[in-house]
């Protein structure tokens, strides 16, 4: 069985479309959901779905309390599913090629320090883009310049809000994310 780790920071829509789509799948667990945020949603969520959730601080993150723990659960991929915090270079390398993220836009574009969630969509929106998509790409020290994994793009012409684009990413978000994971495990 492989076992991968979610670490989210908010709503936690994606990290619970990922483990409904691991428990319907018997080669693929999730063993942790890890947030940094004690009143994210993905809390209740993964408890819901009995995962447990660990709830970190800053510190514990950043001076390798969090990688220990990671590191006691062996995870064979750990997807950071809407986590807005920058990643250690620890736990990048002490899972090398084993740590993922999903970004809201085709990256390169809309990529980098402060673009995510609706900052994306409204950049996206008022530079009027035709089009715009999801990036799931591998972690690397530097926001949303690790090696490309996935991409796949829809038509915006008809949205007339960054909520109106925003909707269409989510929907694009759960059916792709979890089925990229899959075959990353399977490989």
């Amino acid at each position: 069985m492989k076992k991968i780790i979610l670490f989210a920071s908010g709503s936690g829509t994606n990290a619970e479309k990922i483990i409904k789509h691991c428990q319907e799948n018997n080669k693929i667990e999730v063993v942790s959901v890890y947030t940094n945020n004690p009143l994210a949603q993905v809390i209740d969520r993964a408890k819901n779905l009995n995962v447990p959730a660990v709830v970190f601080t800053r510190a514990e993150f950043n001076e390798g309390q969090v990688l220990d723990k990671v590191a006691n659960d062996s995870p064979d991929l750990i997807v950071l599913a809407g986590f807005l915090w920058k990643f250690p270079e620890s736990i990048i390398k002490a899972f090398p090629n084993k740590v993922i993220n999903i970004h809201p836009a085709l990256l390169p574009k809309y990529g980098g320090k402060g673009m995510y969630g609706m900052n994306v969509h409204q950049s996206v929106l008022e530079n009027k883009e035709k089009e715009t998509g999801i990036t799931i790409h591998y972690v690397n020290e530097n926001y949303d310049e690790g090696a490309i994994i996935f991409q796949k793009s829809v038509s915006i012409e008809d949205c007339k809000t960054a909520e109106d684009i925003a909707h269409k990413i989510h929907e694009l978000e759960h059916r792709y994310f979890p089925e990229v994971i899959e075959s990353l495990l399977t490989i």
